[in-house]
């Protein structure tokens, strides 16, 4: 009887990173579609409009969907990269350090990139 290794995060089978990854290209596409649409509606749009559009709650809660759906996105395509062409690709067999170096420099430009999200949408 042969033994499968599993390879994917933390003993899961993977199913929930692809939930994971549709769902959050699934917010994305329509956070797009309807920034998209309210552009297309408002042919006069000036600092005023974009402020108020995006003071609202709503729209501050659906750029924050949007923002940490991205962020997930990213991070699961990434640690998809990494393991792919880092682990047993390009570099050769076991390369775990710069796999590991990769992914924490990852880690920390999403982390940041969420971070100066937040604060510029919610001006904290």
């Amino acid at each position: 009887m042969v033994m499968v290794k599993n390879v994917t995060s933390f003993g899961r089978s993977g199913v929930s990173e692809w939930v994971i990854q549709r769902v959050s290209a699934v917010i994305l596409g329509l956070y797009f579609v309807g920034l998209l649409a309210y552009m297309l509606l408002s042919p006069e749009l000036g600092y005023a409009e974009w402020k108020a559009l995006f003071s609202t709650t709503w729209m501050r809660v659906a750029s924050i969907a949007a923002l940490l759906s991205m962020c997930a996105h990213a991070w699961i395509g990434m640690w998809t990269v990494a393991t792919d062409y880092l682990t047993e690709g390009l570099l050769g067999p076991k390369n775990t350090v710069i796999r590991f170096l990769f992914q924490a420099a990852c880690v920390l430009l999403i982390f940041v990139y969420l971070v100066w999200g937040v604060q510029i949408l919610w001006g904290l």
